[in-house]
């Protein structure tokens, strides 16, 4: 082991990041492939112990900890403390001080840094050069050697949350005589004790050239845009994906379906990735060696994947008696209550709307139009629940394998209706990651009516025709698929943010009209 230790501090609460942390942890946020503290234990080596405060959702970090990196040395420390009345970054620290009487590196879990990160063989502060440096404790040089307040200044170089403690003692014995001094001061930190031991003598400056801050949401977004290994998902709030070397670790904050995941994941076994771990939170599988199909799409491939699907995964099941009653549950009474929310969120009232030309009644007038015996008289499938190119892989093989299957269909974890696939695919041939992630799509208002565009590929323009032809050509009601198609936009829009929340709202609600028309 090595002749020192690593504290990491993940018990605050992490307000400034809003409702980014209402589910989960600032650590557990994800930035890049990765949660942020992914990428500061990876600084380390494996020989280093880590020393973890636990507070705030501490038992996802555990978890998290643990099923990510089993090799590793992790030491954790329950904070009592962590918000409200005598809660401070100096008493989550004060918390570890017995795992920490020898040298260690104080390391803020917001802080990830690109450059190396030395030893405490003596003692050091980390600082990083920034423009707009009123937002950040600053290092005073030249004379005024110590750590200064938020809009303080100090020079033009910020302290990063980063530190070496050589002189723990002294370290330790500082921040204990300021606590004592005032157990309530919220702001107590690491600062006050350094400031207390602090010289040009005994103190080193550590200079690093660059530094992502994730503490709040605007460096937050400056820190996705500017990772190496940053990639493009459809954010929620409450679940997360996570991609590794060689696995895949999703997070649920509901730990019902995270559970339903891993059992409806076990169930259609070679059709996904093995499930390597799970805990309440999260699982672990596999990471596929192949391409997204997203990427690599074409006609050809596109008619073989949707035979290999009638092959191996759309395969009938027992008919179930209450499975037109979970239909109608699914797609009636579900979608009522998302246009409620969605009207709710986005000051929107179903009236009478001119999209696209055409003169659209009330979305809820049109949901009363929909034969929901014809719609709901299916026959239950195995089934995927989120049919999407994203979540399939093409594999080195030439095979497929299936990613992100949900976790039930309506409360039922063996089957599901086929028709659901097929709308979902449907829609994401027209709509997809791709077209968000670049744009190329939009909702505009001019004099009370509405326009809604989309610009997508070819490719994808083709393929939706296959589908169309592959549904009609196996007995299928493409009407159906359709108007499924339309009632999944009207789903979607209030589960995302505002542009596109409204954009999905007048999409689905012109095509329920034509189709219904």
């Amino acid at each position: 082991m090595a002749e020192y230790k690593v504290l990491i501090t993940t018990s605050g609460v992490g307000s400034r990041l809003g409702q980014l942390t209402t589910f989960t942890n600032k650590c557990l946020v994800r930035v890049g492939k990765k949660p942020a503290i992914s990428y500061i234990i990876e600084k380390y080596s494996e020989d280093i112990e880590l020393v973890i405060t636990l507070g705030y959702f501490g038992d996802q970090i555990k978890d998290f900890l643990t099923l990510a990196y089993p090799n590793r040395k992790f030491t954790f420390v329950l904070v009592d403390k962590y918000d409200g009345e005598g809660s401070s970054l100096g008493y989550s620290l004060l918390q570890a001080k017995n795992e920490l009487q020898c040298p260690f590196i104080f390391h803020a879990s917001d802080t990830i840094v690109t450059d190396e990160i030395k030893a405490p063989n003596h003692n050091w502060l980390g600082v990083c050069k920034k423009e707009n440096h009123s937002q950040y404790r600053t290092v005073g040089l030249d004379g005024h050697f110590k750590i200064y307040d938020k809009g303080e200044f100090g020079s033009n170089y910020a302290y990063i949350g980063l530190s070496g403690i050589n002189d723990f003692k002294s370290f330790w014995g500082a921040l204990q005589d300021q606590y004592d001094k005032d157990p309530y001061d919220t702001s107590l930190s690491d600062c006050h004790a350094i400031n207390e031991l602090i010289t040009p003598r005994t103190w080193n400056v550590y200079y690093f050239s660059e530094w992502l801050d994730i503490g709040n949401v605007s460096e937050l977004k400056k820190a996705r845009e500017n990772i190496e290994d940053r990639f493009d998902i459809l954010d929620k709030v409450d679940e997360s994906i996570f991609l590794f070397n060689d696995f895949v670790i999703k997070f649920f904050y509901d730990e019902t379906r995270c559970k339903n995941r891993v059992l409806r994941g076990n169930s259609l076994g070679s059709l996904t990735p093995e499930i390597i771990g799970h805990t309440k939170n999260f699982y672990k599988y596999k990471l596929s060696e192949g391409e997204l199909f997203s990427t690599s799409v074409n006609e050809p491939k596109f008619n073989k994947f949707l035979n290999w699907s009638l092959e191996n995964l759309w395969l009938e099941k027992s008919e179930s008696k209450d499975f037109k009653l979970t239909c109608k549950e699914f797609y009636l009474d579900k979608t009522i209550s998302r246009l409620n929310k969605f009207f709710k969120e986005h000051n929107v009232e179903d009236g009478v709307t001119i999209i696209n030309g055409y003169k659209v009644p009330p979305v809820f007038d049109m949901l009363k139009q929909i034969d929901m015996d014809w719609l709901c008289s299916g026959t239950p499938y195995q089934f995927h629940g989120d049919f999407i190119l994203d979540n399939i892989i093409h594999e080195k093989d030439g095979t497929f394998r299936l990613l992100d299957w949900r976790q039930d269909f309506g409360g039922d974890l063996d089957c599901g209706d086929i028709y659901y696939d097929l709308g979902k695919l449907n829609h994401n041939l027209l709509f997809n990651h791709d077209i968000v992630h670049n744009g190329h799509y939009g909702v505009t208002e001019k004099n009370g009516e509405f326009r809604c565009d989309i610009l997508r590929s070819d490719i994808l323009s083709n393929c939706r025709d296959i589908l169309h032809t592959f549904i009609k050509d196996n007995g299928f009601d493409l009407n159906k698929v359709k108007l499924l198609t339309a009632i999944i936009w009207l789903n979607m829009s209030p589960l995302h943010e505002p542009r596109m929340g409204r954009f999905l709202f007048y999409l689905g609600k012109l095509n329920l009209y034509k189709i219904l028309k």
